[in-house]
């Protein structure tokens, strides 16, 4: 029984902090002049400067998908891509390594958006 209390904990744990995340993105969009597109790249900037100097690790520890999930955890494997790049292959391996880290998640983003574009028909505004 205790095994599932702390599946239940983790889920609990997990859908505040990524719902805390949304919250903050949402009070910047409605509170401020920023644009969105700012504010995503705020988040994926936040990923990058947390991997950098070590502290996401101990977040993703923490929080688990509530924050890898958001933007904040591209950026951070991003950073911690180009980081194990720079490592093996020096220079290039910065800028290959980040694209490497995250090609999975883009390559299903990619297929994922082209077959929700066949399923639907967008209509403009």
């Amino acid at each position: 029984m205790p095994i599932i209390l702390d599946k239940i904990l983790l889920l609990i744990i997990v859908f505040a902090v990524g719902g805390l995340l949304c919250a903050i993105a949402q009070l910047l969009v409605v509170r401020t002049k920023i644009s969105p597109a700012r504010i995503l790249v705020v988040f994926l900037i936040a990923g990058i400067f947390l991997e950098t100097i070590g502290v996401f690790r101990y977040i993703r520890e923490f929080a688990h998908a509530g924050v890898t999930v958001p933007i904040i955890g591209f950026g951070a494997s991003l950073a911690k891509g180009a980081i194990e790049g720079a490592k093996q292959h020096g220079f290039i391996g910065a800028f290959s390594g980040g694209l490497t880290a995250t090609a999975l998640g883009i390559g299903i983003a990619v297929v994922s958006s082209f077959i929700v574009t066949l399923a639907f028909k967008p209509k403009t505004k």
